[in-house]
Protein backbone atom coordinates (compact mmCIF):
# COMPACT_ATOMS: atom_id res chain seq x y z
CA UNK A 1 0.00 0.00 0.00
CA UNK A 2 1.47 3.37 -0.69
CA UNK A 3 1.05 6.24 1.75
CA UNK A 4 -0.53 4.25 4.30
CA UNK A 5 2.80 4.70 6.66
CA UNK A 6 1.47 8.22 7.99
CA UNK A 7 -1.38 6.59 10.07
CA UNK A 8 1.14 4.39 11.98
CA UNK A 9 3.53 6.92 13.00
CA UNK A 10 0.54 9.01 14.75
CA UNK A 11 0.13 5.79 16.73
CA UNK A 12 3.70 4.78 17.37
CA UNK A 13 4.08 8.60 18.65
CA UNK A 14 0.61 8.17 20.45
CA UNK A 15 1.71 5.26 22.71
CA UNK A 16 5.11 6.92 23.45
CA UNK A 17 3.29 10.21 24.33
CA UNK A 18 0.84 8.38 26.40
CA UNK A 19 3.81 6.07 28.54
CA UNK A 20 5.15 8.52 29.88
CA UNK A 21 2.45 9.83 31.50
CA UNK A 22 1.57 5.89 32.75
CA UNK A 23 5.32 5.88 33.60
CA UNK A 24 4.59 8.29 36.01
CA UNK A 25 1.37 7.18 37.58
CA UNK A 26 3.80 3.92 37.90
CA UNK A 27 6.47 5.20 39.59
CA UNK A 28 3.80 6.68 42.08
CA UNK A 29 2.82 3.18 42.63
CA UNK A 30 6.12 2.08 43.39
CA UNK A 31 6.88 4.31 45.83
CA UNK A 32 3.79 2.90 48.00
CA UNK A 33 5.47 -0.63 47.23
CA UNK A 34 8.50 -0.26 48.35
CA UNK A 35 7.10 1.12 51.59
CA UNK A 36 5.24 -2.12 51.92
CA UNK A 37 7.56 -4.40 50.48
CA UNK A 38 10.87 -6.35 51.81
CA UNK A 39 13.52 -8.85 50.94
CA UNK A 40 13.80 -10.39 46.87
CA UNK A 41 10.57 -8.31 46.29
CA UNK A 42 12.10 -4.98 47.26
CA UNK A 43 15.08 -5.45 44.60
CA UNK A 44 13.11 -6.07 42.44
CA UNK A 45 10.81 -2.99 43.09
CA UNK A 46 13.67 -0.82 43.35
CA UNK A 47 15.31 -2.40 39.81
CA UNK A 48 12.04 -1.39 38.56
CA UNK A 49 11.85 2.30 40.26
CA UNK A 50 15.25 2.58 38.14
CA UNK A 51 14.31 1.61 34.88
CA UNK A 52 10.89 3.86 34.70
CA UNK A 53 12.77 6.76 36.19
CA UNK A 54 15.38 6.29 33.42
CA UNK A 55 12.87 6.05 31.19
CA UNK A 56 11.17 9.51 32.24
CA UNK A 57 14.70 10.88 31.80
CA UNK A 58 15.36 11.54 35.35
CA UNK A 59 18.83 12.91 35.20
CA UNK A 60 20.98 10.07 35.66
CA UNK A 61 22.76 11.38 39.05
CA UNK A 62 20.07 11.81 40.24
CA UNK A 63 18.30 8.40 40.22
CA UNK A 64 22.01 7.05 41.28
CA UNK A 65 21.84 8.96 44.36
CA UNK A 66 18.16 8.05 44.95
CA UNK A 67 19.24 4.01 44.58
CA UNK A 68 22.32 4.73 46.53
CA UNK A 69 19.91 6.65 49.43
CA UNK A 70 17.02 4.14 49.29
CA UNK A 71 14.65 5.94 50.70
CA UNK A 72 11.29 6.07 48.79
CA UNK A 73 10.67 9.28 50.13
CA UNK A 74 12.76 10.88 48.00
CA UNK A 75 11.23 8.98 44.78
CA UNK A 76 8.13 10.43 46.11
CA UNK A 77 9.52 13.55 45.66
CA UNK A 78 10.88 13.31 41.99
CA UNK A 79 7.07 12.07 41.75
CA UNK A 80 5.88 15.84 42.51
CA UNK A 81 8.50 17.29 40.61
CA UNK A 82 7.42 15.61 37.78
CA UNK A 83 3.68 15.92 37.93
CA UNK A 84 4.49 19.78 38.89
CA UNK A 85 6.81 19.66 35.87
CA UNK A 86 9.42 21.67 37.52
CA UNK A 87 11.84 18.49 37.12
CA UNK A 88 14.53 19.00 34.75
CA UNK A 89 14.82 15.61 32.41
CA UNK A 90 17.44 15.00 30.54
CA UNK A 91 17.44 15.71 26.69
CA UNK A 92 16.30 12.48 24.89
CA UNK A 93 19.14 10.94 22.78
CA UNK A 94 20.05 12.31 19.58
CA UNK A 95 18.85 10.21 16.71
CA UNK A 96 21.32 9.57 14.26
CA UNK A 97 21.58 8.97 10.55
CA UNK A 98 21.87 5.31 9.58
CA UNK A 99 25.22 4.83 6.95
CA UNK A 100 24.27 4.37 3.56
CA UNK A 101 24.25 0.73 2.58
CA UNK A 102 27.33 -0.61 1.35
CA UNK A 103 29.80 1.97 3.08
Amino acid sequence: MAGGGGGQKKVIRRFYDNRESGDEQRLAELVTNIYLSSGKKLEKLWTQAEETMTRLRVPKKRVQHLLTLRDPALIAEVVKELESGILKREEPPKKTEAAPEGS
